[in-house]
């Protein structure tokens, strides 16, 4: 009789502890999920490290290390709630909403409206770079930026996309020409926008706009940026903070139409998560095995 009730109270207690571990994990894909800034994703990452490393050395009863991790973690809190503000508050706006996980709810369509602003906006860049006038370019993708990340916001324009629109924002005359053209759907929301620069460094090929492209994208995953040199009249296409370079205009409206496509027709999950997930969907198994002395198979 002892021996059932031992039996079945060890049995609570592993799915208790099941349950909880599986809770946790699932809060942590969620956040991971939501959170759309390069940045903020490492530093989570950073931060549930710590609190991994101090569940355990509060578990295995090292009391010196598990009060070193809990003030690490606390200030580590602290410092990312002040430095990624606009972050959190899209992540608990969201979370508010019950939209915590926009990118597996919303899906893209692309119809005939998107064919025709990559169509004008691929014309305006072949044109650009045939004259040799240099261009920058801001295409807002899965979700709406967050102006803040700009360096300074441009100058509001809200006008319908066009080829001519383009280009004439572009020449050398006018006085929004040395900023970027912030693109949001087939609405050209603004000109004159200033970007902050990358900190990485690059070719001395690469000018101020590339720079600034690089920038963005390393900041943000909602955007890509279309560059045009003045130099040398080379297009290249700027996302997650890398440069393809140099393209052809077609081959610029392949890769537009790419990555605008429908969730169901492209990676609907960033890769770096991806691979996070598989890592640990294949570590999870073999420590299954482990415990249950199951032969590993292929």
């Amino acid at each position: 009789m002892t021996w059932g009730i031992g039996v079945s109270q060890f049995t609570e207690s592993w799915l208790r502890q099941s349950l909880d571990l599986g809770l946790v994990i699932a809060l942590t894909f969620m956040v991971l999920l939501a959170v759309r800034d390069r940045r903020t994703l490492w530093m989570v990452r950073g931060l549930i490290v710590l609190m991994v490393a101090a569940a355990i050395a509060e578990r295995c009863h090292f009391r010196l290390l598990n009060f070193a991790l809990d003030k690490l973690v606390i200030g580590a809190a602290l410092a990312m709630s002040v430095v990624f503000q606009s972050e959190f508050r899209r992540f608990l706006e969201q979370l508010g909403r019950g939209n915590l996980l926009p990118s597996l709810s919303q899906k893209r369509r692309v119809g005939d409206g998107a064919d025709r602003s990559i169509d004008r906006i691929v014309d305006a860049v072949k044109e650009l770079s045939q004259q040799r006038i240099g261009a920058l370019m801001i295409l807002e993708t899965n979700e709406m930026m967050d102006e803040r990340d700009f360096a300074v916001p441009g100058v509001k324009l809200d006008a319908e996309l066009s080829k001519e629109l383009i280009q004439t924002i572009f020449q050398n005359t006018t006085l929004l020409h040395d900023g970027a053209v912030f693109i949001r759907g087939d609405r050209v929301v603004a000109a004159g926008v200033i970007l902050p620069l990358s900190d990485r460094a690059a070719s001395r090929q690469l000018g101020t706009r590339h720079r600034a492209a690089m920038g963005i994208t390393e900041r943000t995953n909602n955007c890509v940026c279309i560059v045009v040199s003045e130099e040398t009249g080379s297009i290249s296409l700027a996302e997650a903070g890398i440069l393809d370079r140099p393209l052809t205009s077609s081959k610029l409206k392949e890769l537009l139409e790419l990555r605008f496509a429908p969730i169901s027709e492209r990676e609907s999950v960033r890769p770096s998560l991806r691979t996070f997930g598989r890592k640990f969907k294949s570590r999870s198994l073999l420590l299954f095995r482990r415990l249950l002395k199951v032969p590993n198979q292929k």
